[in-house]
């Protein structure tokens, strides 16, 4: 069973930045897929930014396009999310989940099968 462990959370200012990091304990198949996704108080957990360890598909919400960038390091079996231009709408818990998951759909929560426990960003405006 793959166990993720993200870190890199904490309280900035808007416009600021942050980078998060999720580590995964094992190396999965280049066909699984690691996604960040992020629930804010009262609302549903909702997709951010996913990419496959192969590399060959990444894809974002419209919400962070432009500020946020996914990337992997596969030596370290890492994935991070360098987030930028942060806004107090960006303040949730950021979570980081894998599994083998299309590249058509990326931003299908369901699809994954294994979750960190969290993070928490939050953007005071």
């Amino acid at each position: 069973q793959v166990q993720l462990v993200e870190s890199g959370g904490g309280l900035v200012q808007a416009g600021g930045s942050l980078r998060l990091s999720c580590v995964a304990s094992e190396r999965t198949f280049s066909t699984y897929a690691v996604g960040w996704f992020r629930q804010a108080p009262g609302k549903e957990r909702e997709f951010v930014a996913a990419i496959r360890w192969s590399g060959d598909s990444v894809a974002y919400a419209d919400s962070v396009k432009g500020r946020f960038t996914i990337s992997r390091d596969n030596g370290k079996n890492t994935v991070y999310l360098q987030m930028n231009s942060l806004k107090p709408e960006d303040t949730a818990v950021y979570y980081c989940a894998t599994g083998v998951v299309s590249t058509v759909a990326l931003h299908h929560k369901e699809l994954y099968d294994y979750w960190g426990q969290g993070t928490q960003v939050t953007v005071s405006s």
